[in-house]
């Protein structure tokens, strides 16, 4: 959506005196309210967007953007360690850590004109840079001004959550908001929290010369299959990340070097220069005055139907502050749905089954669609297929055997999910969620021609192995045995 109307064509707002009229109104401007409000304005929608706080919300600012950016000058850091065994050897490298700060933060730059209010006002969008509240079902003040609007669209995002720890809140705790800010590389960086946002952090902080300790109450990546977290696990330690799972905090402590985190099994405390809280999020609801228009909330953010409708059908609301799934990807899909409902009146709704998601540690972990427990859960009849690196060239080549595609089928061939842990796993994912969602069986994937030595051939590999038994089992060399006798 990035060829945009001249701003003279483009429909705009209307104004009388404080009061403005318009087709629709996002309220914030992270990866889900630009997405809505760049398409709606392009598609002859008249759009007010508003925004309190930094334009590209945490996506661009706190979130995917500098994490991705830190994580990468993690694997420049570690390129030296990896080589050895190719017969390349370099010094130990020297990482200077307010340079990495300014690689993360010049990533951002070069990516903030594309979010910008520049941008959006010469796309035809009215911008306007405060909080959003609204008065009643069809009206929100934002900046001394009233906005009436055909469709609302609430995509406020989330933040850190921290729990209710004691003295956590006096410790001086950093979360994603912050910890890009620094300068000085942490000594010792505590994670609480053993989900992804932990574990690239741990890994990328690590590589980067910080020793660091995860703390985790349960399994680290819990969400994923058991195995594929083993291949992340034993990386994570073989870069010396410490990984304390199945224990919980009992408190933190401010101490004269930093901070003591206390176990509730008793064991010593850890102490760290800096603690880092990965430990889910929360909607960004308060203030809104969601009651006054008839917004339903719950636990996890506003309450919204397979329509992205809220209580009040005449406001949407998308991404983190819905509660569904909080990736950058399932916003821009969720905003898709959204124009449809409030441009075209189609009752378009969502549908997740091939919703891919990536944790970005070195190797990475992709999944997409049903895991196989899930998938047995459902009641399916499952054939679980798997592939692993060490049968793939290109891996062999690269000396990265660790890993496997695994894919897990239903009847008639039919694709129910994937997962795959290894270099490049979120560039490999895609094959398998454009099959599911297109609904393509599995000899479709088969059948491909693939260029070698790639590291996708894996994916062919593991839908070639459905076929294996009849390719070559009895019945096939029988009939080739006729055949050839009956051959002239």
């Amino acid at each position: 959506m990035d060829t945009a109307p001249s701003p003279s064509a483009a429909r705009r707002p209307t104004l009388n005196g404080d009061s403005v009229s318009c087709d629709i109104c996002v309220i914030g401007a992270g990866s889900a309210g630009l997405s809505v409000a760049a398409g709606a304005v392009q598609m002859g929608a008249s759009v007010v967007l508003i925004e309190k706080g930094e334009m590209g919300g945490d996506c661009l600012n706190t979130g995917c953007v500098p994490s991705k950016a830190l994580i990468a000058a993690a694997h420049k850091a570690h390129a030296a360690a990896a080589s050895a065994a190719f017969g390349v050897t370099f010094p130990a490298p020297e990482i200077r850590f307010d340079t990495v700060h300014d690689h993360v933060h010049g990533v951002i730059a070069a990516i903030a004109p594309h979010d910008s209010v520049e941008r959006f006002e010469g796309l035809g969008v009215m911008v306007i840079r405060a909080a959003a509240r609204f008065l009643d079902t069809r009206t929100v003040e934002a900046g001394g001004r009233r906005i009436r609007a055909r469709r609302f669209v609430v995509a406020t995002g989330s933040r850190a959550a921290v729990p209710p720890v004691p003295g956590l809140a006096e410790s001086g705790h950093l979360t994603n908001e912050t910890i890009f800010g620094l300068r000085q590389r942490p000594d010792h960086l505590v994670i609480m929290g053993g989900g992804p946002i932990g574990d690239e952090m741990a890994q990328a902080f690590r590589r980067l010369g910080s020793q660091v300790t995860v703390i985790e109450q349960q399994a680290i990546l819990g969400r994923d299959e058991p195995d594929a977290v083993a291949v992340v696990r034993e990386a994570l330690l073989a870069d010396g990340v410490a990984l304390m799972e199945g224990r919980k905090v009992a408190a933190v402590r401010r101490t004269a070097d930093g901070v003591a985190v206390d176990l509730a099994d008793g064991a010593p405390a850890i102490t760290g220069s800096h603690l880092l809280v990965a430990t889910g999020r929360r909607p960004n609801v308060e203030g809104l005055g969601l009651e006054a228009a008839g917004i339903a909330t719950g636990d996890k953010g506003i309450t919204v139907d397979a329509r992205l409708r809220t209580s009040n059908r005449s406001v949407f609301a998308i991404g983190d502050v819905c509660g569904g799934p909080q990736f950058t990807h399932a916003a821009g899909y969720q905003a898709g749905i959204v124009i449809r409902n409030a441009l075209f009146l189609l009752p378009a709704k969502v549908n997740y089954a091939a919703l891919p998601r990536v944790t970005y540690t070195d190797p990475e972990l992709a999944q997409v669609g049903l895991t196989e427990a899930e998938a047995r859960k459902d009641g399916h009849a499952v054939e679980v297929l798997s592939s692993p690196l060490s049968m793939n060239d290109r891996a062999q080549a690269e000396r990265r055997t660790d890993g496997f595609v695994r894919v897990v089928l239903g009847a008639r061939g039919r694709i129910l999910g994937a997962t795959i842990v290894a270099p490049h796993a979120g560039e490999m994912i895609g094959l398998w969620a454009l099959a599911i969602s297109s609904g393509a069986k599995i000899g479709a994937v088969a059948g491909l021609v693939l260029p070698y030595p790639t590291l996708s051939e894996a994916s062919k590999r593991a839908a070639g192995s459905h076929f294996t038994a009849k390719l070559f089992g009895p019945t096939t060399r029988a009939v080739v045995g006729f055949l050839q006798r009956i051959i002239p």
